[in-house]
C-alpha cells in the first residue's frame, strides 16, 4: 500500500496561539478545583451590554437575517463602522472600503494575504501579539522582528525600522495601543513612522482594536489621521471584541484602499462568505448606540491597570513600564532570571511561567510567546478582587 501523502507543511509549520494555551491550561486546573488566577486571557470580564443582546434577540425575529447576505458585510454595518472610522481614525472612507470578518484575527489574516507576496519582508515591531508572524507565514512572508525594550516603553522608533529595512521589505506592523505592552505612540512617534513608510512605498498593517481604551488623557492617534497620505497604503484592523467586550461574537473589520479590500473581498467569498448576521446586528447595535457602558468598562480598566502596576512594582527585580492603552501589563522581569527559587533555578521566562503557575497557582504568558525572554504578560480584565490576590501571590513568591 501507498503510504499517505503528508499533511501541508505551510499549516504544520504554524504554532498554536501561546495566550490560548495558557488560558486553556488555566481553566482546565481550575475546573478540576485548583484556584488557579489567570492573568492569561485578553478578553474582558465583564458581560456584553445589555442593549446589544436585545439587538440580538430582536434580529432573531427577522427572517432576513436567516438568508445569505453581502460576503463583505452588512450595508448599514459597513456604513456605522465608516462613521466609526471617521470619528475615530480620522479617516473618511466609503463602505465599499470595508469588509466585516469573523473577528479582528480574521481581519489580519486577510489583510497579509492581500499585501504580502511570497519572500516579502515584513517588519514586525517587537514585542508583538503572538498571532502575527504566523499570520504572516501563511501569507509567505517573512517576519522581521524589530524589539524595543522597557528603556524605550516597547517602541521602536523610524532609526530602528531603517536599520531592518532592505530591498524586500514591502510591509511594517503597526499597533498603538499594543497588545501585548500597552503602550501607546505618541502623535509625533506615529507621524514619523507614518511619514518614513510613505517615503519607502511600503504597505501599513494598523491594528487598532484597542483604540478606544486608552488613559491618564492619552489619544491613540491613527497613522492615517497622522499622515492622511498614507491612507492608499494602509490596512487599518478593528472591530467590537475589546471595547464593548464581545470576544465571543466574532465581529471584527479591514478598513483600506479599494484594490487592497477588492482582493480581500475576493478571498472572502471564498473561504467564509458572511459574518453571523445576528452577531452583526449585534455589533451595529454597539457602535450607534449609547457608549455609556463602554466608558463604564473603560474607567474599570483604568483603576485596575494602576493598582496592577502599582502592586507589581514593589516586587524586586521587576520593572513595570507605565502602559496607557489596552489591558496589559508587561513587566521587565530579568531580575528574577537566573536565580534560585523554591529550590528551582530559572533561566528564561518560560521556566518563570511555570514556576510561578505551580508554585502560586497564577497563570501568565511568557515573553517567549511575543518575541524575547525576559518579560510577562498580564492582562488586567479580570475581577478586581482576582487581580489583587494575584499579584500578591506573586510577592509572597518572589519575597
Amino acid at each position: 500500500m501507498t503510504e499517505r501523502a503528508p499533511l501541508s507543511r505551510k499549516l504544520s509549520a504554524i504554532a498554536e496561539s501561546a495566550t490560548l494555551k495558557v488560558d486553556a491550561k488555566a481553566k482546565a486546573l481550575q475546573a478540576a478545583g485548583r484556584p488557579v488566577i489567570s492573568y492569561a486571557a485578553g478578553e474582558p470580564d465583564f458581560a456584553t451590554p445589555q442593549f446589544i443582546v436585545d439587538a440580538a434577540a430582536e434580529a432573531l425575529h427577522d427572517p432576513a437575517n436567516f438568508r445569505y447576505t453581502p460576503a463583505a458585510g452588512l450595508p448599514v454595518l459597513r456604513e456605522a463602522i465608516a462613521a466609526k472610522t471617521l470619528r475615530d481614525s480620522g479617516l473618511e472612507v466609503s463602505p465599499a472600503q470595508i469588509i466585516v470578518t469573523n473577528g479582528g484575527k480574521q481581519a489580519v489574516y486577510q489583510a497579509f494575504q492581500a499585501v504580502v507576496n511570497p519572500g516579502d519582508e515584513v517588519l514586525l515591531p517587537a514585542p508583538y501579539w503572538t498571532t502575527y508572524p504566523e499570520a504572516i507565514a501563511l501569507a509567505d512572508g517573512i517576519p522581521v522582528e524589530v524589539f524595543a525594550g522597557a528603556d524605550q516603553d516597547y517602541k521602536v522608533t523610524v532609526e530602528q525600522l531603517e536599520a531592518a529595512r532592505t530591498e524586500k521589505t514591502t510591509v511594517l506592523v503597526f499597533v498603538s495601543p499594543s497588545n501585548p505592552t500597552g503602550s501607546v505612540y505618541t502623535p509625533e512617534e506615529t507621524r514619523a513612522i507614518g511619514e518614513w513608510a510613505l517615503e519607502h512605498g511600503i504597505w501599513v498593517v494598523s491594528d487598532e482594536i484597542y483604540q478606544n481604551l486608552v488613559y491618564e488623557g492619552a489619544r491613540a492617534v491613527s497613522i492615517v489621521e497622522a499622515v492622511p497620505a498614507l491612507a492608499g497604503q494602509t490596512i487599518l484592523v478593528n472591530g467590537v471584541a475589546k471595547t464593548y467586550a464581545m470576544t465571543g461574537w466574532r465581529v471584527g473589520w479591514m478598513v483600506g484602499p479599494a484594490d487592497a479590500i477588492k482582493v480581500a473581498g475576493n478571498l472572502q467569498s471564498h473561504l467564509s462568505s458572511n459574518v453571523n448576521n445576528i452577531a452583526q446586528r449585534a455589533a451595529l447595535a454597539a457602535l450607534t448606540g449609547p457608549q455609556t457602558e463602554a466608558e463604564d468598562m473603560r474607567q474599570a480598566f483604568d483603576r485596575r491597570r494602576r493598582l496592577i502596576v502599582s502592586e507589581l512594582s514593589k516586587i524586586p527585580g521587576v520593572e513595570v513600564p507605565n502602559p496607557l492603552g489596552a489591558f496589559y501589563a508587561y513587566p521587565d522581569v530579568r531580575g528574577l532570571l537566573g536565580r534560585e527559587w523554591h529550590g528551582k533555578t530559572v533561566s528564561t521566562t518560560l521556566e518563570l511561567a511555570d514556576l510561578i503557575l505551580d508554585e502560586a497557582e497564577v497563570a501568565v504568558v511568557p515573553g517567549e510567546a511575543f518575541g524575547p525572554s525576559g518579560y510577562l504578560r498580564l492582562s488586567y480584565a479580570l475581577g478586581d478582587d482576582a487581580l489583587l490576590e494575584g499579584v500578591q501571590r506573586l510577592q509572597r513568591l518572589f519575597g
